[in-house]
């Protein structure tokens, strides 16, 4: 609660700050000279956005999404500005085109920031209120402004003391409040109550969806305005406004992953390259009179807003009716040869900013209203239902859980897929050498690119190591390819260099085909038609490529991207039937991840810990985090499992396997024939990172472990441990003792992610508990107490634990003893904290290495011997 308030005070000072700025600029600033420059202006305004994003991402997906909206629009609004405010202090923008560089970007806010005031009063929000309207009157007074010299200043700047004066009340009132734990709090600044938070949680992402909006609003503002007159033309000048709305679409891109909404998230991707090459053609004309869209291509980009507005329709018809928009946006651009800049093209987007405008309504109002507008819902649901053959897929947090463990985002893989199509189909259109920025390709297929990376660090997120690999080599060779070949790097002769770089993707690509033989045919198929354009591209870097060569095999690459982006929104809509991407061709022992491995589930789930713990009942060995590593382990009264995992884990006679308990009371059947001094040293320093190497003896018995137990331990000791983790403690406490290993072949290096488990050991494994990379990648302490009762104590690894504390939790066991309070015979089990997992092979054994000898008198014990 106290980190959410700090995230309100910085947006609100923030606010506050910005309003403070424009305030004293419009105030003192007179028609012949500005009080700030521009390029000061500028600067200040873009920190101050950067610093509002920040609070309004970090705000997104959580409660007050209201807030989140209005932190991103504000911050959306002077990014815009500054942007424009400074190309016309550097003279990129002459200043008398400062009115038309501002205004349609203006009067898009102006309404945006209305519509978030006007819901902010439904929803009861007083102060978002007057800082939504405040700051969208400001914005129509400084329209009016700058169309008539002198006018609307003043107006502009009251309305932005009114923000400026709330916003510092309400700010550093929520910010003492934070400081002060609730206990000073100006009246209407304190923090609210959960049950009053709950009035904000009608849709996921609903903030996001609204700046998203927003964006498309900006956009379609600035094409509009040439259209009925507000502005001449497009021109450098309005180049900021489309690029901001770009960047904060692909932030909502982001966004939307997170929340694991795949066609929000792909939808947002399209739109933002739309809003780039709408600025780069607004640039262009900066350096190229003249410019020529390639008439096939959009028709390709239409045809993909086209099926993700069908499959759209499942989460409300609205969303998909609103998305044929862009369809017919698509059309537009290809039926005119002159693209963003033709009437045709222009109106479509005057269509867009109406039906905008009402999504944006609707959508915010549903997000903080528990009476909803009808969008509807159900209805694309309720057709499928009376399709026979047809089955839909359960749209719950289980939807995008990858088979090895779980991830914080949803899939990437159709917008990646959708992208190679659009960079693919683009590069099939004739430029000439002489003049190859008068086509407009480079866009489509560098920002396609771009795309693609964030599409492979998504992929990576969720780890898949192969899909992000593809996605991130494809997309850095259409960015660097574009630039050469498009962007005038590549001149009238072609270069021996340019085919190095080509060969080195060549390589590359080469082990991506290799490794897609053990995946699946259709990535077989997609990393082999792209060796195929590869080729095509080292063909023309030496001058040697065939006429209809490289038209033939990106259109071949295209259909085949196509194919994988139409079947993976399918298949992730529909459970039957699925459009089939072919088993791999190479099935290699512990490589792939399909649904014919072990069971992979997440550790945060009870469900899961009870699956494997059943699996361990019956036998089975698995995979699961601790507070340091992943181990193996196998339960103590299966001894065929323990000799199981022995031989799977290849251990060394050395390195012996230890014993782990969930607490001190599984010890309580042999705890007469333990130490009293040695259990009152568990009891203090248990759960945690300390290993304790005790004497064997007649107490292991009662495990059930039989002729297994030769393999735990040495024949004079063995380490015990009670790991600080609650998924390996609760495991543990379903199944009693288990026999534990590092999760890895011996000699190799330990193992810090679920992944890992079943690439090292494969199918030996019955099952892996999963938990994301460990926490701490440092091994246990392990501490020798075979001669306790003398008062020693030594250490044969030093490790996550420092010696240090060790010694002052036996110092304090020891006076307890001195004083006659020995152990109370179990009579409390310890808490068990709640804290992220990971786990280790706590395998560090008396049998060849030296011991370092410790006791709180600092007299030396005998030396012992360490098989680490």
């Amino acid at each position: 609660m106290a980190q959410h308030s700090l995230h309100v005070s910085i947006g609100i000072l923030g606010i506050s700050g910005g309003s403070l700025l424009l305030l004293v600029n419009d105030y003192a600033s007179s028609p012949e000279k500005d009080l700030i420059p521009h390029t000061a202006l500028g600067i200040v305004l873009v920190i101050i956005a950067v610093l509002l994003a920040y609070a309004g991402i970090s705000h997104s997906l959580s409660h007050a999404q209201l807030f989140s909206s209005l932190c991103l629009t504000v911050s959306a609004l002077w990014c815009g500005s500054g942007l424009v405010y400074i190309l016309v202090g550097q003279a990129v923008v002459p200043p008398t085109e400062l009115r038309s560089s501002l205004v349609p970007g203006l009067a898009a806010f102006t309404l945006a920031l209305l519509v978030i005031g006007s819901v902010a009063v439904v929803a009861k929000k007083a102060v978002l209120f007057i800082i939504a309207v405040g700051i969208s009157l400001a914005c129509a007074h400084q329209i009016a402004g700058l169309s008539a010299t002198g006018f609307g200043q003043s107006a502009t700047a009251a309305n932005y003391l009114l923000v400026c004066v709330v916003c510092a009340y309400f700010g550093f009132g929520r910010l003492l409040c934070t400081i002060t734990h609730g206990k000073l709090e100006l009246p209407g600044t304190g923090l609210r109550r959960k049950a009053e938070l709950k009035t904000e949680q009608n849709q996921g992402c609903g903030d996001a969806v609204s700046v998203g909006l927003v964006m498309n609003l900006l956009s379609a503002s600035v094409l509009v305005c040439p259209l009925v007159g507000v502005v001449p033309q497009l021109s450098v000048g309005h180049v900021p406004w489309l690029w901001t709305a770009g960047v904060f679409q692909l932030g909502m891109c982001v966004l939307f992953y997170r929340a694991m909404d795949t066609l929000a998230a792909t939808f947002y991707g399209f739109t933002a390259l739309l809003k780039f090459a709408e600025g780069y053609s607004a640039l262009l004309l900066y350096f190229v009179h003249s410019l020529y869209s390639p008439v096939p291509f959009p028709v390709v980009f239409s045809v993909l807003f086209s099926i993700l507005a069908l499959f759209s329709c499942q989460k409300s018809l609205l969303e998909g009716v609103y998305q044929l928009f862009f369809v017919a946006y698509c059309i537009a651009i290809a039926a005119q040869p002159q693209g963003f800049f033709q009437g045709g093209t222009q109106g479509v987007q005057g269509a867009i900013f109406v039906s905008t405008a009402g999504m944006l309504f609707i959508t915010t109002f549903n997000m903080v209203s528990t009476t909803l507008i009808p969008t509807g819902r159900g209805y694309f649901n309720a057709l499928v239902t009376r399709i026979q053959g047809l089955t839909l897929r359960a749209h719950d947090k289980d939807l995008h859980v990858p088979h090895l463990g779980y991830s914080k985002y949803a899939d990437a893989e159709v917008l990646g897929h959708a992208c190679n199509v659009l960079a693919a189909f683009a590069i099939t259109a004739t430029v000439y050498d002489n003049n190859p920025l008068s086509v407009l390709i480079l866009p489509w297929v560098v920002v396609a690119g771009g795309i693609q990376l964030l599409c492979g660090s998504v992929a990576f997120a969720r780890g898949k190591t192969f899909e992000s690999t593809v996605f991130i080599l494809y997309g850095m060779m259409w960015s660097v390819w574009g630039l050469t070949r498009y962007g005038g790097l590549y001149g009238d002769t072609r270069s021996f260099n340019v085919a190095v770089g080509i060969i080195s993707f060549m390589v590359f690509n080469c082990l991506v085909t290799a490794a897609a033989l053990v995946v699946s045919v259709a990535w077989f198929a997609y990393a082999l038609t792209f060796q195929l354009i590869l080729i095509s591209f080292l063909l023309d870097a030496v001058g040697a490529l065939p006429y209809g060569y490289d038209i033939g095999v990106t259109i071949i690459f295209g259909l085949v991207s196509f194919y994988c982006f139409l079947a993976h929104i399918f298949n992730s809509t529909f459970q039957s039937p699925l459009i089939p991407l072919g088993k791999p061709l190479v099935k290699l022992s512990g490589v792939g991840g399909g649904a014919d491995i072990c069971p992979h589930v997440p550790a945060r789930k009870a469900s899961s810990v009870h699956q494997i713990a059943e699996i361990m009942k019956n036998g089975g060995i698995c995979g699961m985090p601790t507070d340091t590593v992943y181990v193996l382990v196998a339960a103590c009264n299966r001894p065929d499992a323990v000799i199981k995992a022995y031989k799977v884990k290849k251990q060394a006679q050395d390195r012996p396997m230890s014993l782990w308990i969930s607490s001190i009371k599984q010890l309580e059947p042999v705890r007469h024939l333990l130490s009293p001094l040695l259990l009152d040293f568990m009891e203090a320093a248990w759960p945690s990172s300390i290993s304790m190497v005790i004497p064997r003896g007649p107490w292991m018995d009662t495990f059930g472990l039989g002729d297994a137990a030769k393999h735990i331990g040495t024949p004079q000791s063995i380490a015990i441990r009670n790991p600080d983790c609650s998924v390996a403690t609760h495991l543990i406490n379903l199944v009693g003792p288990v026999a534990v290993t590092s999760a890895n072949p011996s000699g190799e290096a330990d193992t810090t992610h679920h992944n890992q488990v079943y690439a090292k050991l494969g199918k030996k494994v019955d099952g892996v508990l999963c938990d994301g990379p460990s926490p701490e990648n440092i091994a246990s302490t392990v501490v020798d107490c075979t001669k306790i009762e003398t008062g020693h104590i030594g250490f044969f690894r030093v490790g996550l634990i420092p010696k240090s504390k060790v010694l002052t939790i036996f110092e304090e066991v020891q006076k307890r003893h001195r004083h006659g309070q020995t152990n109370s015979a179990f009579e409390h089990d310890q808490y068990l904290p709640d804290i992220q997992s990971s786990g280790e092979d706590d395998t560090v054994q008396p049998g060849s290495g030296n011991s370092t000898p410790s006791t709180v008198s600092l007299e030396q014990s005998p030396v012992l011997r360490n098989g680490s």
